[in-house]
This record gives C-alpha cells, sequence and structure tokens, in this order.
C-alpha cells in the first residue's frame, strides 16, 4: 500500500467518525429535548390548584339586596373556574361541589368546624396556591367591584393576589379597586400555602348584585379568575 492510499483510507475513515458523531449528536439532543419536554408535561400535571367556594348548606353567606344567596353564587363561578381549568390540563381539587358545608353536625360550632374542614382540605393536597371565592356585601350601596384579599405575612399570596386583581380589573373596567392584605380571616392565617379570597363583586349593590346571577357575567368573572391563575402559574 502507497503512502497516498494509506492516508486516503485513514482520510475516509475520520470523515466517516465525524459523520457518526454527528448523527449521534443529533439523536441526543432530540432525545435530551424530548425528556425536557416530558420533564415540563410532568410538573405541570403535578400542579394542583385548590379552588373553595365559600359557605353553603345552612351557611348562605351574604344575603343580597334582591334576595341573592352568596353560596349559590360563589359554587356557581367555582364550579366554571373549575371547567376552563381542567380544560386547560391543570388539576383542580374542590372544597365543594354541591350546596352543603363541610360539616354536618348542626350546631352552634358548625362554621367554626366547617372552616377548619376547608382549612385542612387545602393544607392536605399542598397546591400551588388556593382560591377562595366569596362575595362581598358594604352598607353603602354605591360601593363596587372584585377585590382580592391576601395574607398580610405572605409575600407569595401578596403576589397572587395583586395579579388576580389585575385580572379582575381587566374584565370589568371600572373596577379601580386593588388586592388587600389582611391578617384576621380565618383561612387567610391558618392556610398553610399560598390562598387568596377573591370576592367577586357586591351583593349591596343592586346593579352588580343582579349581574352576578346571571350566567353571562358569572363566565365573564370565572374567565378573569382562571386568567390570573395561569398567570400566576406562568411566574
Amino acid at each position: 500500500m502507497t503512502d497516498a492510499t494509506g492516508k486516503k483510507i485513514e482520510f475516509i475513515l475520520i470523515l466517516l467518525a465525524l459523520m457518526v458523531l454527528v448523527l449521534l449528536s443529533k439523536k441526543l439532543e432530540k432525545y435530551a429535548s424530548g425528556e425536557i419536554v416530558k420533564l415540563a408535561e410532568k410538573e405541570k400535571k403535578s400542579q394542583v390548584i385548590v379552588l373553595d367556594a365559600g359557605h353553603g348548606g345552612s351557611d348562605p353567606g351574604k344575603i343580597g339586596v334582591h334576595e341573592e344567596k352568596e353560596k349559590e353564587i360563589n359554587l356557581e363561578i367555582a364550579l366554571k373556574v373549575e371547567k376552563m381549568l381542567k380544560k386547560k390540563k391543570i388539576k383542580v381539587i374542590m372544597t365543594r361541589t354541591d350546596d352543603q358545608m363541610l360539616d354536618d353536625q348542626s350546631d352552634a360550632g358548625q362554621k367554626v368546624r366547617d372552616l377548619r374542614e376547608r382549612v385542612r382540605k387545602i393544607n392536605g393536597e399542598k397546591p400551588v396556591f388556593a382560591v377562595s371565592i366569596h362575595q362581598n356585601s358594604y352598607p353603602d350601596a354605591g360601593i363596587h367591584g372584585a377585590q382580592v384579599f391576601y395574607y398580610r405575612h405572605s409575600a407569595e399570596s401578596e403576589q397572587a393576589a395583586k395579579t388576580m386583581q389585575e385580572a379582575l380589573r381587566a374584565a370589568d373596567i371600572g373596577n379601580t379597586r386593588q388586592a388587600k392584605a389582611n391578617d384576621t380571616y380565618y383561612l387567610l392565617k391558618r392556610t398553610e400555602v399560598p390562598i387568596i379570597i377573591v370576592e367577586c363583586g357586591f351583593l349591596s349593590n343592586p346593579e352588580e348584585a343582579k349581574k352576578l346571577t346571571t350566567p353571562e357575567y358569572q363566565d365573564d368573572v370565572a374567565k378573569a379568575i382562571v386568567n390570573g391563575i395561569v398567570t400566576c402559574m406562568e411566574k
């Protein structure tokens, strides 16, 4: 074999080796990308949101100017939010799905036990965060607008509340209310994960109370809450 022939064979072998390396690197890159996507999907599936429809059963919550019952509006909106989130492949746990309290003993301590059970359920699920849905009321019938409350000593809850408040204002351009800190609400104090309370509107305001009972407006509020939740999860 001549030196020229040997060099030619050596060159071909090197070229083949380089081609093999390129092919292997592409396969590894594709595999790695696939694994990253799988991990991202797995992480998304593991993210849980707890929705808490306030009141229920013998506890009607606020009673509106047209006899609207807060417990009913809370549940309607919560069920709509649940449905929308599930379409986005987000796992949702509900504290209640029908008209009942979470404690079935009808006595003076039922309300406290109901709240304790909600907290126990939320803490047990260990969600990314929890959203408790309520309706507001105030002596001044002119006050209106959805407002979000958060635990004063939780930075994560504060961030989630401000994000949710922005989403709610986007759905109601007349709403100028701001997310508000609180350190007295039982749910906010006792829950071990980030939690916010969404007061969807004022049942003491005749116009807002009427809107809150309509499926169309409930859909708008539910969409705003879903947008707030999704934005929070992306941050």
